[in-house]
């Protein structure tokens, strides 16, 4: 188990701070890969007296104002969503189970809407206002939907998926008739649904690292009784697990976590669905390796993908939403086919 985490988990990491470097040096202003490897050694602790400044003032300045920070709110924003998916997928046992399937991302988007179109967004709670309202219509529609796939008392797995997509599609259309009431916030909102990390500084990368400690701390601590829901509830049950109050706390966080991303990114659609599940191909079904992992290839995941979409149409932007949907989507399809071809043996 250590060796394995260590291996693993040294993979892992060597491979996102690649990545870290990669993303940065790459962009309408190119950048060598070993001036940013300089500029960011720079920045630590003791290291400016051993690294002279051999980088002009402007090279300095797109690595630390305009590249890191959003590199850095990518890493979250995946890792939130990861985590999410993989506490979705471990305690409903169900593959295809992920924010987005699930009707909780367009629920948090409701509620950051009707922010955005009232002009509140900094008015309750300031920088966390957003967050807070997100998490809470989040909340309220995965009650919906859990509701809606319950059969005399027992959730009925079979059903789950559909419930979220009902959900989903029925809070998507209030978005719309928000988008309709207002001229002044439509391009926000429609720009916002679609998914971006254009104009995200340091602050919004303060709000959101929170939610994450406290969902990952959760999380692992409840990553003994994802495995032993492996094997289903009433045999959770008969090796000490409190099967309700479990549940409770896992869909809890993981809606808190999805709430928290969304309502700074806007709607990144299969992440939770995708990471999880090659991970889990990777590393076993073993939760307190998973968990982990799935944080760290999340970050991974959503930070190249939010490369493409600055990189792929440059200067055009595209929506990261856009991006995630397009390589997520077609996974979808495959764990959805592999689901039927299971239920027919």
């Amino acid at each position: 188990m250590k060796k394995q985490w260590l291996l693993w988990g040294g993979a892992g990491s060597l491979v996102l701070l690649v990545s870290v470097v990669v993303s940065i040096s790459l962009g309408a202003a190119s950048l060598p890969l070993s001036q940013v490897w300089l500029i960011l050694l720079h920045q630590l602790p003791g290291m400016s007296e051993w690294i002279p400044v051999t980088w002009p003032e402007s090279s300095e300045q797109i690595v630390m104002k305009v590249r890191f920070p959003r590199v850095v709110l990518a890493i979250l924003i995946g890792a939130c969503l990861s985590l999410a998916g993989a506490g979705f997928q471990g305690v409903l046992r169900n593959p295809l189970a992920d924010p987005f399937t699930m009707g909780v991302a367009s629920g948090a988007a409701v509620g950051a809407a009707f922010l955005i179109l009232f002009g509140l967004q900094f008015a309750l709670l300031g920088e966390w206002s957003t967050p807070v309202v997100a998490f809470l219509t989040g909340l309220v529609s995965l009650w919906i939907v859990l509701a809606l796939a319950k059969t005399q008392g027992k959730l009925q797995t079979e059903t789950l998926i559909l419930s979220g997509v009902v959900i989903q599609a029925f809070l998507g259309s209030l978005v719309s008739f928000m988008v309709s009431l207002s001229d002044q916030t439509v391009n926000e909102i429609v720009f916002w649904l679609m998914g971006s990390l254009s104009f995200r500084g340091w602050a919004f990368t303060y709000v959101l690292v929170p939610y994450l400690l406290i969902g990952m701390l959760v999380l692992l601590s409840y990553a003994r009784s994802l495995n032993l829901f492996a094997l289903g509830e009433r045999q959770a049950a008969h090796l000490g697990v409190h099967v309700d109050k479990t549940k409770f706390v896992i869909l809890l966080v993981s809606t808190l976590l999805t709430a928290a991303a969304v309502s700074i990114a806007g709607v990144i659609g299969f992440v939770g669905l995708v990471v999880p599940h090659l991970v889990r191909l990777m590393v076993g079904p073993d939760y307190r390796i998973l968990l982990p992992m799935a944080t760290i290839c999340g970050g991974v995941y959503v930070l190249w993908a939010d490369t493409l979409a600055r990189m792929l149409l440059a200067p055009t932007e595209i929506p990261l939403g856009v991006v995630t949907a397009f390589l997520g989507a077609p996974f979808f399809a495959y764990l959805l086919k592999q689901k039927k071809q299971i239920g027919r043996r």
